[in-house]
């Protein structure tokens, strides 16, 4: 009766000896080709699908590049509000962008400068700033950057951010302001004001500085 042979043994012993070193060389190498064609295939979808995603991106933002902007620009322009015919406010800006949107707007990029009048066409106080933004249904403009008011005594505030309300003829101001009159300069958080300017408070006074008066003024 014969040994049974080690399964094993009988596998190893078929890859040396019944397929020569040349067969293998060539198996060996088609199927690194082959190899090779899978991984394209896996890799070729990835890229079309960043590539397909890089272009919605963009179009998404010419869209809403497109979206954003302004129905309308002006240059020099003027704007008067009036009540009863009497003139009561004007604003003068080199540039004024006009945005249709639910919350319509008016944009002031280069700055502006308001005057607020009178029944007798006097100005009673002006305000500059660099930058502003109105909203029509709101009726109230923002001043930002550099704001300066001035009203006919001389008297003048300085802030960064500053709130027109139109409806109630108001001037205010959540931010830091520093309010220089011809005795002293005060500054503080918060303040509000008639848009006259003729009428203000600090919320929160921090700073209280007196003005030395000059040798001409203490002699009168």
């Amino acid at each position: 009766m014969k040994k049974k042979k080690d399964l094993r043994f009988e596998i190893l012993d078929l890859r040396e000896d019944v397929l020569p070193n040349p067969f293998l060389s060539r198996f060996v190498s088609y199927i690194s080709h082959l190899t090779s064609h899978i991984s394209c295939l896996i890799f070729i979808p990835v890229i079309f699908f960043i590539s397909s995603c890089e272009n919605d991106i963009q179009k998404v933002n010419m869209l809403t590049s497109r979206s954003q902007a302004p129905i309308q620009e002006v240059k020099d322009i003027e704007i008067i509000y009036s009540d009863s015919a009497m003139v009561q406010t004007k604003v003068n800006a080199p540039v004024l962008n006009r945005y249709e949107s639910d919350n319509p707007y008016i944009e002031f990029t280069k700055g502006l400068k308001a005057d607020f009048y009178d029944d007798q066409m006097v100005i009673k106080s002006r305000l500059t700033a660099d930058y502003g933004i109105r909203y029509e249904r709101q009726q109230k403009m923002e001043a930002k950057k550099n704001v300066v008011v001035v009203n006919e005594k001389g008297e003048q505030l300085n802030t960064e951010h500053l709130i027109w309300d139109e409806k109630n003829a108001k001037l205010y101001s959540d931010d830091f302001v520093t309010i220089t009159t011809a005795n002293e300069v005060l500054t503080g958080n918060g303040f509000v004001s008639n848009q006259d300017f003729t009428q203000w408070k600090i919320y929160k006074l921090k700073g209280n500085f007196p003005l030395k008066k000059n040798k001409n003024d203490q002699s009168s």
